[in-house]
């Protein structure tokens, strides 16, 4: 018999603010997070603008020396555990942590740390990059680095899948609890890649939008006058329980895990497949997952990047998923707000969909104002959206043609 897996914890760090209250009201008063770089130059670059965190200091989480030997993208993770496992209430002297485990998603890891060095090897030679390069620079540091300031024992991995890193971390971490492998799972996604090397590359792929005079008007999924995705930044984690292990401590449960789906479009390595044909089977094995019918899905989070293709193919998947019922569903791309996490953009995305199963209420996309013929569904165009949500799922995308979703619903005894 599988285990019944619930969210007992939730952190949010994001250009909107650190903390899930901010990030919520954020989300619900239907804000924008994305402004001009402040972080570096960009006077050069063809986008100017992100989502950059712009409250977060690692010194109020964090050791200040031992901050100093993490990356940015490892700092999200650590601060933001720590704070999803105080939100769920966990004595962590009390449990037993060889049963408490991390599964993390990032999409690139530490480029800060990887730029900054090379900069530094090519100006000072060789003898001046810090031991300490590696161990800041490498992905499953993050995982790493929260599960010793945890001492979590248990399964610890490391999702990196592209965009679609933090919702495959969280599908991992569910079926870890399922089958019985541990009790707890810290879970979600990372990400600190607002740097020059990474908007540059960014830049060359025509991939961003260029609306540096609006910044706050960039991001607008599912518009017809949109033109490319805004970077952001920041970190989304959620604790995950056994069911029988919450409920003997008495923990708040803000929803039920209940499906994951994960495939590969094997078309191209950044275009999505045509017709969305691999994210419908993603959004499908979700629901299948969890023994659910389409129809009784009532709210997606969209992967809703703000790009022409992504917006669109994901629109026909969602049709040929649910056919009739797709007109039925409330949709939004909170991305409107936050910019595209990237890696991370799957964890601050559940979190926003636990939300809003436990409160009944959706968050909007935000700049919504020209209507895209082929994405004609219902988008929660820029106001927050009080119904019943008993069932809801968040989708990821990712380059390389990978696609994860993770299917959530009203924890019932």
């Amino acid at each position: 018999m599988k285990n019944r897996v619930v969210i007992t914890g939730l952190s949010a760090i994001t250009p909107l603010g650190t903390g899930v209250e901010k990030y919520w009201q954020g989300l619900l008063e239907g804000k924008s997070g994305i402004d001009t770089i402040k972080s570096f130059d960009v006077s050069n670059f063809a986008t100017q603008i992100a989502g950059e965190v712009k409250d977060f200091d690692a010194k109020d989480y964090l050791d200040r020396k031992e901050a100093r030997r993490m990356d940015r993208f490892t700092q999200f993770a650590v601060a933001g555990s720590t704070m999803a496992v105080e939100d769920a209430g966990l004595k962590l002297d009390t449990i037993d942590k060889t049963r408490m485990g991390v599964v993390l998603g990032t999409g690139v890891g530490g480029m800060d740390t990887l730029e900054d060095t090379a900069r530094l090897l090519h100006e000072k030679g060789p003898n001046r990059v810090s031991p300490f390069f590696v161990p800041m620079m490498i992905a499953n540091m993050a995982a790493g680095q929260a599960a010793i300031a945890l001492g979590a024992q248990g399964p610890n991995t490391t999702v990196v899948t592209a965009c679609a890193s933090a919702t495959n971390a969280i599908g991992d971490a569910f079926k870890v609890i399922q089958r019985g492998d541990a009790d707890i799972m810290v879970t979600g996604g990372t990400e600190a890649a607002i740097v020059p090397l990474a908007l540059a590359g960014f830049c060359s792929m025509r991939a961003l939008s260029t609306r540096n005079d609006d910044p706050q008007k960039a991001s607008r999924p599912f518009d017809k006058e949109r033109d490319g995705f805004v970077m952001g930044e920041g970190a989304g984690l959620l604790v995950l329980e056994n069911l029988e292990h919450a409920l003997k401590r008495g923990a708040k449960i803000y929803a039920e895990v209940l499906g994951h789906g994960a495939t590969a479009d094997a078309h191209h390595i950044t275009a999505p497949a045509p017709g969305g044909v691999g994210a419908a089977r993603a959004i499908r094995d979700a629901i299948n997952d969890a023994g659910l019918r389409p129809e009784d899905i009532d709210y997606i989070n969209a992967h809703g990047t703000s790009t022409e293709l992504n917006d669109k193919y994901e629109t026909m998947a969602i049709k040929e998923v649910f056919a009739d019922h797709a007109k039925k569903l409330a949709i939004s791309s909170t991305k409107s707000m936050t910019g595209h996490l990237l890696g991370a953009a799957g964890g601050i995305e559940m979190v926003a969909a636990a939300l809003s199963v436990q409160n009944d209420i959706v968050p909007p996309t935000i700049n919504y104002e020209n209507p895209d013929p082929e994405c004609d569904l219902d988008y929660v165009p820029n106001k927050a959206k009080n119904m019943t949500v008993r069932y809801a799922m968040s989708n990821s995308f990712g380059f390389g043609g990978q696609n994860a979703t993770v299917l959530i619903g009203k924890y019932e005894a």
